[in-house]
């Protein structure tokens, strides 16, 4: 009778502990599970965070790099057009003095010489022509010497 009820009730009490404790031990278990879950994920989603900003850096910089590609084909296309232009304005310009060089020698005359110069002396060759007519000269002019 009455002593199995008490050793019932301290059973049921020390299983009623025991199962207090286990559930406390599962408890702190889990949480530390947790924790260090929590602790991994946080570092993983870091390790992520690195990799996702290395990537769109690089494709920052392949970016860059095309664009400045582009830029400099772009300058050498421009550069070139330019100076396909300044050829072609140059030969016109050649074009228009030969015309005009020849223009004005028939109708005014022109003037031609060579000159050399020696050691004290200055050797000169004129060559002057107006129209039809024509008049060479040559002439060897001593240089005063400094002394």
């Amino acid at each position: 009778g009455p002593e199995e009820k008490i050793i019932m009730t301290e059973r049921s009490a020390a299983v009623f502990i025991q199962a207090w404790w286990r559930g406390t031990l599962v408890r702190r278990t889990l949480l530390h599970a947790a924790l260090r879950t929590w602790i991994i994920q946080c570092w993983w989603r870091q390790v992520l965070e690195k990799l996702l900003a290395k990537r769109r850096r690089m494709v920052l910089e392949f970016y860059v790099q095309q664009e400045w590609a582009a830029v400099r084909l772009q300058s050498w296309v421009r550069m070139w057009c330019v100076h396909q232009r300044y050829c072609r304005l140059l030969n016109a310009v050649r074009i228009i003095q030969v015309y005009w060089r020849w223009h004005t020698c028939h109708s005014r005359g022109f003037i031609e010489g060579h000159y050399e110069l020696k050691e004290n002396q200055l050797d000169i060759q004129l060559e002057i022509s107006l129209g039809s007519q024509a008049c060479k000269v040559q002439q060897c002019i001593p240089l005063p010497l400094k002394e």
